[in-house]
């Protein structure tokens, strides 16, 4: 567990200063990645991988979990930061401290999904998955026309 501060703000890697209903409400009803994903999905989720929470004056303001083996490779995901905090490096801040976290117990594969992020994650280190022809998927989400759609038109 580590924890940071910055600004007023403070990083933390502890799972039980996660606030569920905040980041449920963030996650089902304001991403485009998590729209509708039941609270019960977003506990477990939560318990099943590394989550990560910028707090300020005991408020959540942003979260990111990452999911990994503790060995080889992990995935970053659900980065949120509330929109009244955005434009402060809070995103690149919640990735960051992950990677390095991981990166000291020896990880040394991270991948992470955006939309519209990409130079957020580019300063972190982040680049195009080299040979993208050799992932595969199933996404079974409900959500994933809306999504496909959404990608699409910002595409145009």
């Amino acid at each position: 567990m580590s924890e940071r501060e910055r600004d007023g703000y403070v990083l933390s890697s502890d799972p039980a200063v996660v606030d569920l209903d905040t980041v449920h409400r963030w996650l089902s009803g304001d991403s485009y990645w998590a729209a509708g994903r039941a609270r019960d999905v977003v506990a477990r989720s939560i318990a099943g991988s590394l989550p990560y929470s910028v707090r300020r004056d005991d408020a959540q303001v942003g979260f990111a979990r990452a999911v990994t083996d503790h060995a080889t490779f992990a995935w970053i995901c659900d980065v949120y930061v509330d929109p009244a905090h955005r434009g402060r490096g809070l995103g690149g801040w919640l990735v960051d401290a992950i990677v390095a976290d991981l990166s000291a117990q020896g990880l040394q594969r991270f991948l992470l999904a955006t939309r519209d992020a990409h130079e957020v994650y580019r300063r972190s280190g982040f680049e195009p998955v080299a040979g993208p022809q050799r992932f595969m998927e199933i996404d079974r989400r409900p959500t994933r026309a809306a999504i496909i759609a959404h990608l699409e038109a910002g595409s145009r």
